[in-house]
């Protein structure tokens, strides 16, 4: 009989994470770094919610779009940092991986931070979520964690539904951007306009 080492031991009685468990920060964590294989896992208001298989058209495409349009901006823009699905550690109870990031450095005032692990700790300027199944989520317990959390802006593009919502945080409660002659404008960040017709049609 072959003995159990006490690495063994520790990765047997440690549950593996499950989609729709109720859990705490800490023990999210725990699990999850005991799940190397896992890609991906968020804790929404203190629930798991893990991700199917993405689609090409329905995510990946549209999130590679949104990440050139924001790697442009970043490339030209000093003090700003671009991140594709990090972990962030917003509160007690939100451990998202938001699709996109859109960050001010710390360094040059930025409201959030890099912590010993380099895991984000606390709320990005910007957030982007492409929504095909989850816009459940992304329009409720994501949004309402990031306004809680002062996430500045928050873009959800619903690729099924053709519709891209640019929400700002404005006296605690999130106001809905409005196009003019069909163009959106950051009100964090100078000069970031997106033409929503013209992304929308690829």
């Amino acid at each position: 009989m072959t003995a159990i080492s006490p690495n063994e031991k520790k990765k047997i009685s440690i549950p593996p994470l499950e989609n729709g468990d109720s859990l705490t920060r800490p023990e999210f964590e725990r699990r999850y770094s005991n799940m190397p294989h896992l890609k991906k896992a968020e804790l929404i208001e203190g629930i798991v919610y893990m991700a199917s298989p993405l689609r090409f058209e329905s995510h990946a495409e549209p999130h590679a779009n949104l990440m050139i349009w924001l790697g442009t901006y970043k490339v030209a823009t000093s003090g700003v940092r671009l991140g594709d699905n990090p972990t962030v550690k917003l509160d007690l109870d939100n451990e998202p991986q938001p699709d996109i990031v859109l960050l001010i450095d710390s360094q040059y005032g930025g409201q959030s931070r890099l912590n010993e692990e380099g895991y984000i700790e606390g709320a990005p300027e910007l957030i982007a979520e492409i929504s095909a199944s989850t816009a459940t989520i992304d329009l409720r317990d994501k949004k309402r964690a990031y306004r809680r959390n002062g996430v500045q802006e928050y873009i959800v593009w619903q690729v099924s539904d053709r519709k891209l919502d640019w929400f700002c945080l404005e006296g605690g409660d999130y106001i809905s951007l409005q196009p003019k002659n069909d163009i959106i404008q950051s009100r964090i960040f100078p000069g970031l306009w997106l033409a929503v017709t013209a992304l929308l049609a690829g």
